[in-house]
């Protein structure tokens, strides 16, 4: 039971705050100067890191391993083609997986191969904004990549964000779990994603919150009917952004926590059904916004017509009035020489007075109607 409290405490980096480590803890093999893809490369052995008295590589990592047992972490920050080869053929990782992991923009799944396993994460981060509008980015992605081996656990990020540097530090502070090989860390790296997700889940809530206000509540004077169109959009835009990485993954994880593997821990793999609960339920809700925004959206689009239809019939109502005096004008405006009350005292005064309470009339009942 001890176990289970430590995984649980371990794997849920984003409900916490995090303490900030120094850029220096862990780049061990970046050299001062040098842009490198290798961020991180350790040798864990009876779940503790092994202190080194030089910087390690791959090759000198696993040779290690081999050697004397426990597995090696390798983490990499967007490398290319022929930095990532030399690791590749080091840990017989298969030639589709690696091409997948440096060309990045990857549909997240799981693939098995003979001795690994290739589990691709979509990571989303929210973008902070004052305020939302028709062209702000809510949500941003990244990818992080795992080759786990029966020694070995090799992670490939890609974009600005997801960075695991916070996770290895919680992971390296929970010696019991890190013994349990690299399905702990997968799994660790799963929740962490997952996490992400609900915490993005909470944010993009409260967007679609504010743009449901705004929309159902009363007209803004001097705010333009359907400038709420362009935000509902932009946010259903980043809501399918954020459904194409929480969906492919489902399957993944239920086949982690359902199917035994040789690669991971059967006290780990019970886990993953946690893990896959959770992706479940953020799944529900970005559907839930998928379709609440399509209903804000209709809404909107409504109002917008029933604005117009308002415009018209009051332009309607207005030129209904005006026809009167028009029409009245026209009459006398033909210069017969012989009309009625065309040289009568009190004509003018009198069809004005006609042609005031037929308008008058008019107005009233269009009022009374709803028009005006």
């Amino acid at each position: 039971m001890s176990m289970i409290r430590d995984l649980r405490a371990v794997v849920r980096p984003s409900r916490v705050s995090l303490r900030k480590s120094s850029s220096t803890d862990y780049d061990t093999t970046r050299a001062p100067g040098t842009p490198s893809a290798v961020v991180d490369c350790a040798i864990y052995r009876d779940g503790a890191r092994l202190q080194t008295a030089q910087p390690l590589t791959p090759h000198e990592a696993m040779r290690q391993v081999r050697r004397d047992g426990g597995f090696v972490w390798i983490g990499l920050h967007e490398p290319t083609e022929a930095e990532f080869s030399g690791i590749a053929s080091e840990f017989g990782l298969h030639p589709l997986a690696v091409e997948d992991a440096v060309q990045a923009h990857q549909r997240p799944k799981l693939e098995r191969y003979d001795d690994s396993l290739f589990t691709v994460f979509k990571t989303i981060h929210y973008v902070e904004h004052d305020e939302l509008t028709a062209n702000s980015e809510i949500v941003e992605t990244g990818e992080v990549m795992c080759f786990t081996g029966r020694d070995f656990f090799i992670t490939v990020r890609h974009g600005g964000q997801g960075s695991l540097r916070a996770l290895r530090h919680r992971l390296q502070d929970d010696p019991e779990l890190l013994a349990k090989g690299p399905s702990a860390v997968l799994h660790a790296i799963a929740d962490h994603v997952v996490d992400g997700y609900i915490a993005v889940a909470d944010a993009v809530q409260d967007d679609i919150d504010e743009v449901e206000t705004e929309v159902f509540s009363p007209g803004r004077k001097g705010t333009p009917r359907g400038t709420d169109a362009g935000r509902i959009y932009q946010l259903k835009r980043e809501v399918l952004e954020f459904k194409r990485a929480v969906s492919p993954l489902l399957r993944p994880m239920q086949l982690l926590s359902e199917r035994p593997m040789r690669l991971i821990d059967p006290d780990i793999q019970k886990y993953f059904r946690d893990v896959a609960d959770h992706l479940a339920r953020v799944q529900e809700q970005v559907i839930g916004f998928d379709e609440l925004l399509n209903s804000i959206l209709q809404a909107n689009l409504a109002q917008a017509s029933v604005a117009q239809n308002e415009d018209m019939r009051k332009i309607t109502s207005w030129a209904a009035i005006i026809a009167v005096p028009t029409m009245v004008c026209g009459v006398y405006g033909m210069n017969f020489e012989y009309m009625p009350e065309l040289h009568w005292r009190y004509g003018y005064p009198v069809i004005m007075m006609i042609t005031g309470v037929i308008c008058l009339g008019i107005h009233r009942t269009l009022k009374r109607n709803g028009w005006l």
